[in-house]
């Protein structure tokens, strides 16, 4: 069997979660790979990796530009002569009723989140998103969610079947890796310490629980891409001389976060849109207690166990007394039961198979 991946910036994952989706995902020998990479993404163009083979095409992956960097690789894998088709996200999907056209073509759409709902997004932006959810859901052949609350919106609103797959998480915590301490000055950080690490969006809510940390005893370490928009530059200048709070440029370096992993007491998670998301997933396995912004999605990953928390006083509550959250033994029950890249990748195969 060959499949061609659609919709991500490549590999090996350097991104976000769809990345490190299909990083897992092409581990498995017995299908032929085709993944579409951006070469504006990768200076070093490699052909081949975990046995899948890459394609380059010379457009941005993210951003408004990912609709033709989306459509310009399904044109290129239909010339191919691919049949079966991955595709991650909806950037793409107003091609796929021109697809349709070809009977013998399988395109399988992982929808991700509910993305028009995410407040970066405004006016045609949000429409056009709108729009191209509609097409995804409408002429795929399998619609897939992550997270149990899409796939209800998904079966509700169009009515049509949806599958539930989530992602795998214990690749963080692979016996094989290494604690590398990290190179910035970690000894201001006391022994009980925070964590979080995200993009910096505003879905994120950031800037409550930076709110929340500034006026707490406790101190957070926070990771994400501060420099990559004017919202992250302008939170990072607010808070970078804050004593309690250390923000981090992002790591993408396994053994460097499983050393803040593994040392942290307590982690952050403050996303409110998109559905299950992969950095909770991989931090589920590490047994640590888990307070998460209070929404449908992050219920559904934690099946209601953990914290949550609305806004940055009930953060700062919980932060406060750390010794009354939840026992986090049940967060790594449940991620060895539903979150690993074995089970994951039997079900986006056997969609396939069948």
């Amino acid at each position: 069997m060959k499949i061609a991946i659609i919709g991500t910036a490549g590999v090996p994952a350097s991104y976000g979660g769809f990345e490190t989706l299909v990083e897992n995902l092409v581990d498995d020998d017995s299908v032929e790979f085709y993944v579409y990479c951006s070469s504006k993404h990768y200076p070093n163009k490699i052909k081949t990796y975990k046995g899948a083979t890459l394609i380059y095409i010379p457009i941005k992956a993210n951003g408004v530009s990912s609709i033709l960097y989306d459509i310009a690789s399904l044109i290129h894998a239909i010339y191919s002569g691919h049949k079966n088709f991955l595709v991650l996200g909806i950037s793409g999907a107003i091609f796929f009723p021109l697809m349709k056209l070809f009977a013998s073509l399988r395109i399988i759409t992982n929808v991700d989140g509910i993305e028009w709902k995410r407040e970066k997004w405004q006016g045609l932006a949000k429409i056009f998103l709108r729009f191209s959810e509609y097409l995804a859901v409408n002429y795929s052949d399998v619609v897939i969610s992550d997270n149990e609350s899409i796939t209800r919106y998904i079966s509700e609103r169009y009515k049509v079947s949806c599958e539930t797959i989530a992602y795998g998480g214990d690749h963080a915590l692979n016996p094989k890796l290494t604690m590398k301490k990290p190179d910035e000055d970690h000894e201001k950080i006391n022994k009980v310490y925070a964590l979080s690490i995200c993009r910096i969006e505003p879905e994120n809510n950031i800037e409550v629980i930076l709110d929340a940390f500034n006026n707490s005893k406790v101190p957070i370490v926070f990771i994400g891409n501060w420099h990559s928009s004017n919202y992250g530059k302008n939170l990072f200048d607010k808070f970078k001389n804050s004593i309690n709070i250390k923000l981090i440029l992002p790591i993408y370096c396994l053994n460097t976060l499983h050393y803040y992993r593994s040392s942290c007491s307590i982690y952050i998670h403050g996303h409110s849109a998109g559905g299950t998301n992969p950095s909770l997933v991989e931090m589920m396995h590490f047994s640590k207690p888990i307070i998460a912004y209070d929404c449908s999605f992050n219920r559904a990953t934690m099946e209601n166990k953990g914290n949550y928390f609305d806004d940055a006083e009930a953060l700062l509550k919980l932060i406060e007394n750390i010794d009354t959250l939840a026992d986090a033994k049940y967060l790594s029950e449940i991620a060895s039961r539903r979150y690993t890249w074995n089970t994951v990748r039997k079900q986006y195969l056997q969609l396939f198979k069948n």
